[in-house]
């Protein structure tokens, strides 16, 4: 990774986690890869995660605990000739945010810490509330035939990619180009590399 487009600031990160809906998990067992979609909450230093108590991702679980979990929100796509007048394809890249961690999966059994987790996952999705506390007996039967599973983080990177490395003209010429075709990712990816350029 390059270490410009690296974010270390605990709080942006933080943020960028709490309002995204879902990430990536990668597991492997006989040196076969499989990665699930799948929605998420971060309480403290642990990505939990729930579903069906059976199936291929809890078999492959049960012999290697050890995951990768990705976060990714695209931003515009940089055509190449938004950077160079030179005709060649190479300058053509993607801005976007990034979160990679790994670390150990766990099986949650404790009551306490399943409701915890289920109720900081509702608070994220549906933060307008509108039902019973998941503390409630009414849930029992639910959290029992539920799967919530951790990944436990050991390591965790940032990358938030928006041209802080390119030089002050290419800069403003992706800008001039993101302000002609304006669509609203557009305007969002101007923000964002104006907010990455000036913390540099």
């Amino acid at each position: 990774m390059k270490q410009i487009f690296e974010i270390k600031d605990n709080q942006i990160i933080e943020k960028f986690l709490a309002d995204a809906e879902y990430g990536t998990l990668a597991i492997c067992a006989d040196n076969k890869p499989y990665s699930i979609p799948i929605n998420f909450v971060k309480v403290e230093d642990a990505f939990y995660f729930h579903g069906a108590k059976m199936g291929r991702k809890i078999d492959i679980l049960k012999e290697n605990m050890q995951a990768s979990f990705s976060v990714v929100e695209s931003y515009s796509m940089i055509p190449s000739y938004f950077s160079s007048k030179e005709g060649l394809a190479c300058p053509a890249t993607q801005f976007f945010k990034s979160v990679v961690a790994d670390g150990n999966i766990v099986f949650v059994e404790d009551k306490e810490e399943k409701v915890l987790a289920m109720t900081s996952l509702m608070q994220k999705l549906q933060p307008e509330g509108g039902y019973k506390p998941l503390s409630k007996e009414v849930y029992t039967a639910a959290l029992n035939a539920t799967m919530v599973y951790k990944l436990e983080i050991e390591g965790l990177r940032a990358k938030f990619k928006f041209g802080q490395h390119l030089s002050e003209e290419r800069f403003v010429m992706i800008l001039e180009h993101l302000n002609q075709r304006g669509n609203k990712i557009d305007s969002e990816t101007i923000k964002m590399m104006r907010e990455l350029k000036n913390d540099i």
